[in-house]
């Protein structure tokens, strides 16, 4: 008999956003074509949109990143 083993918590971390009812809609009309979650669908943009930045903004953001990972 198999065993129940409950994995831990995700590295995930729980965040409310207000979002523009238009940008909901989109995102939740490209999740349904893509047959994915609304979730998973919004990191995937997020994550495109951090790794297509303006130069001087990635720069930025790898200093606060630094400055950040020392805080925890």
């Amino acid at each position: 008999m198999k065993k129940l083993k409950i994995p831990q918590n995700h590295s995930g971390i729980s965040k409310t956003l207000r979002l523009p009812e238009n940008i909901v809609k989109d995102i939740q009309i490209l999740s349904d074509m893509k047959n994915i979650s609304f979730n998973k669908t919004v990191t995937e943009l997020l994550e495109f949109s951090l790794k297509n930045l303006d130069e001087e903004d990635e720069k930025v953001i790898e200093e606060k990143r630094k400055d950040f990972s020392m805080l925890y």
